[in-house]
């Protein structure tokens, strides 16, 4: 038992002597010597430089940009790469995300990415419905996606940045929203209603000078709640059908149309074209015919005498066989062949042919 030992006692020389054979063995197996020659100065000196080493530099990824501060004061920005800083928090370095497009999800989160990601929907049920013009609630899901354009701005500007952009974002969309019916933002109002907050959120983004530059706004999910879910379907269905039926309509209407109205310019354009003959060649004959009367007034005989030869010859051009009879000859006989003259001399005397052309007179022909 405790009671039963004796008594602890002062050290005596025995355990002396035993401290100093422990230091004899310490001396006996390291050198001390070095030390009193100001050897353990140089490993200080060794260690600091170790440490100035170490916090003297600072890598940079490919999708991030450093933000250097020099007692807390913003100074320069650096790009990929490795650079080199003032240690001992003299320089202090942030680094920012600004190659990579990031995304912000409401009404849903991303549980598990990848091919088959799995999203959850319960407990977000406060972000994604909302009311429309109409009075009625819808169920929507949308994503933000954004990127960090100014890490300066981004950094020293706004505390919480994300959280701003959160509050902005739902604010934006159940405004729009409720400015709208609902048929229209559950079918063909979807992608105006993304473009029209992609543009806001982003307005509001640089008035509060956030660096953040908004890329994109999707509507992910844009449902009725689940009791009227088939209704709005029914709906939706109808306004399929009367669409395609418009776009039928709207394709027989190209293929009709174009041609009825270019026949009808075609149609047109001849009847002009047929006028403007007509007129000209009217306004021809009108001037010849005061051509013809104002030399007819000059030599009225010459004149009539050449209009009766000049519209014999055209007679004689036109008809294949003509006959000249004497009132006072009972019998016929042939005078002259005017048809070989209208012809032309080509096909009275061929070629190489010396034969004498016939004679005019009928008589000399008999008396032969």
């Amino acid at each position: 038992m405790d009671w039963e030992r004796p008594p602890r006692r002062n050290p005596g020389p025995n355990n002396l002597q035993d401290l100093e054979k422990l230091f004899n063995d310490l001396k006996s197996r390291f050198d001390f010597s070095v030390f009193k020659r100001g050897g353990l100065w140089l490993l200080v000196l060794a260690v600091l430089l170790v440490l100035v080493g170490l916090n003297s530099y600072y890598t940079v990824e490919p999708q991030e940009t450093a933000v250097v501060q020099r007692f807390g004061r913003f100074l320069y920005t650096a790009d990929a790469g490795l650079h080199f800083k003032i240690p001992f928090g003299i320089e202090t370095v942030r680094k920012v995300v600004t190659g990579r497009v990031l995304q912000r999800e409401y009404g849903y989160r991303t549980v598990q990415p990848g091919v088959r990601s799995r999203f959850v929907e319960k407990g977000y049920e406060e972000e994604s419905m909302m009311l429309s013009g109409d009075l009625n609630v819808v169920d929507i899901q949308w994503t933000v996606q954004y990127k960090v354009q100014n890490p300066v701005d981004y950094l020293f500007q706004l505390q919480d940045v994300e959280g701003t952009l959160d509050d902005i974002s739902e604010s934006v969309v159940r405004r729009i929203v409720g400015n709208r019916y609902a048929d229209e933002v559950l079918t063909i109002g979807r992608s105006a209603v993304a473009d029209k907050a992609r543009n806001e959120i982003q307005q509001i983004m640089d008035l509060y000078k956030t660096g953040l530059q908004i890329v994109t706004v999707k509507l992910q999910n844009a449902n009725p709640p689940g009791p009227v879910k088939a209704a709005f379907n029914e709906v939706n269905e109808a306004r399929q059908e009367q669409e395609r039926m418009i776009n039928d309509a709207q394709q027989a209407y190209n293929q009709k149309i174009p041609k009825a109205m270019g026949e009808a310019r075609q149609a047109v354009t001849q009847a002009e074209g047929y006028a403007l003959e007509r007129i000209n060649r009217s306004e021809g004959e009108v001037r010849r015919f005061l051509d013809i009367l104002t030399e007819y007034e000059k030599a009225p005989d010459v004149t009539r005498r050449r209009m009766y030869l000049e519209a014999s010859a055209e007679l004689i051009g036109r008809v294949d066989h003509l006959v000249v009879i004497d009132e006072s000859q009972r019998n016929m006989l042939p005078m002259l062949d005017l048809n070989s003259f209208s012809r032309g001399g080509a096909d009275r005397t061929k070629p190489g042919d010396t034969s004498p052309s016939p004679s005019l007179n009928p008589k000399s022909e008999e008396g032969r």
